[in-house]
């Protein structure tokens, strides 16, 4: 249908995954501040809903949009054993959409982004928009507005995908990343307050872009490999900003691939928390790169409550193969500067990678337990076992069922470490009790508190 100014724009945050805890849908939160206003905007939240695509048809006929943006933050099953149902699930939105409204569809975020040109098929949308969305979309609307003579200008929108007759038509990748500190800071007030009421966690980005080299991450994918940071003192700001906002939040977690690189700038937006006074605890992903004495005391005077290290092996040969850069020593290293200045650790081991053997997983085991970090959480690397000849998926199988077996085995070795594969130390129930007893942020920190049934 053509659409005409201003338009009406129903943005659609599908995301229902709750455990640890639910994410304010910070991405489409930004995607829609970027949106010039003389465009009516609502957003459409299915976290909280028991029928998601129910909910999504009644508030559709009832606003009936001129344009639907709906934002896929991951295709990973909860249950980290594929992508399968989540992919369903977000077909499912697309086909509820089009059966309460003409409107065209366009998807993204972080999820799309990861394979958008494997995904657009199987989601059926109109449009799909890969990687940074805020300067992409906003033209994506305009060149629905001009209709016919819009056509020129889609062609010329970066990484926008279309859906012509079952095939998939991509621009080229958009390699102008945006400014950072030029991108509209997002309005808390939009989201869901049960967000707050429940959880109390918010999100904050200071930067983004990923460097690393890490073979298997998704992050320079989503965000590139250009660095681009905010000013410190905009980061904390907006912090204040949220506390205004929403007044139940009690923790902040820094989602930045890596919070302590580049050095400088984790440090500088540390010295601006401490300048400033912050008082609310927060969190982050840090990497034992570059990873000095400094870094950690500047982060605990700032108010970091925990830190969350992607370790991912014991093993140095696979450390290697995995490109992450460091070893085993620099992983014991970053350990004992984060208990010295009195900042709790979790490391995060992926078992059973490429190439990994199920002694490589036993030794990555035996260094956890030798390391003895604050706390640890075991992930099994997840293939598309589709895509394997029969021979490598029934061996891959195999591993992946050893491993299961070794961690039941030994898993009265680490009380305290979270296997989310297993729902050892991570599901509702566990999580529920630990907020009764006033408990926010990442609930790793406080499974160490022992059984804390009422």
């Amino acid at each position: 249908m053509p659409i005409m100014p201003a338009v009406k724009i129903a943005f659609v945050s599908g995301n229902r995954e709750k455990l640890p805890d639910g994410v304010v849908p910070l991405g489409i939160l930004y995607v829609m501040a970027s949106t010039p206003d003389r465009h009516e905007k609502k957003l459409i939240d299915l976290c909280f809903e028991r029928s998601p695509e129910e909910a999504l048809q009644d508030q559709l006929r009832a606003w009936q949009p001129d344009l639907v943006a709906i934002g896929m933050r991951n295709i990973q099953n909860n249950d980290y054993s594929g992508i399968s149902d989540n992919v369903d699930y977000y077909r499912g939105l697309v086909s509820a959409v089009r059966d309460a409204s003409d409107a065209p569809v366009v998807v993204g975020g972080s999820g799309f982004s990861v394979m958008p040109a494997e995904l657009m098929p199987r989601l059926g949308a109109d449009f799909g928009i890969s990687g940074e969305g805020e300067g992409a979309f906003p033209k994506l609307v305009e060149a629905l507005e001009a209709g016919g003579s819009g056509d020129a200008a889609l062609a010329e929108i970066g990484s926008l995908h279309r859906l012509r007759e079952g095939s998939v038509e991509s621009n080229p990748v958009d390699r102008n990343f945006l400014d950072m500190n030029e991108i509209p800071v997002p309005d808390r007030r939009l989201a869901d307050s049960r967000y707050y009421e429940r959880y109390a966690i918010e999100s904050i980005q200071t930067k983004r872009g990923c460097p690393l080299l890490c073979n298997y991450c998704t992050y320079p994918i989503i965000e590139g490999r250009v660095g681009r940071a905010r000013e410190p003192g905009a980061v904390v700001d907006e912090m204040f900003a949220c506390l205004e906002q929403q007044p139940d939040i009690r923790h902040f977690f820094i989602v930045d691939s890596v919070f302590n690189l580049p050095r400088t700038h984790a440090k500088n937006v540390c010295r601006e928390l401490i300048a400033r006074d912050w008082q609310i605890p927060w969190t982050c992903y840090a990497n034992p790169l570059g990873f000095d004495q400094e870094m950690a005391e500047l982060a605990k005077q700032a108010g970091c409550a925990g830190m969350e290290i992607g370790s991912d092996s014991g093993v140095d040969a696979v450390l290697k193969r995995l490109r992450k850069g460091f070893t085993t020593d620099e992983i014991r290293r970053i350990h004992e500067l984060c208990k010295s200045a009195g900042i709790p650790d979790c490391h995060t081991f992926i078992l059973g990678t490429a190439g990994e053997t199920l002694d490589d997983v036993k030794q990555t085991l035996d260094f956890a337990v030798e390391l003895d970090p604050f706390s640890a959480i075991l992930m099994m690397w997840v293939d598309d076992f589709e895509a394997l000849d029969p021979a490598l998926r029934a061996e891959r199988m195999k591993l992946r069922d050893d491993i299961k077996a070794l961690l039941l085995e030994r898993k009265e070795q680490y009380p305290y470490w979270s296997i989310p594969p297993l729902a050892i130390n991570f599901d509702a129930r566990l999580f529920q009790r630990l907020r009764r007893h006033g408990m926010h942020g990442p609930l790793w920190q406080f499974v160490r508190l022992g059984d804390l049934n009422d």
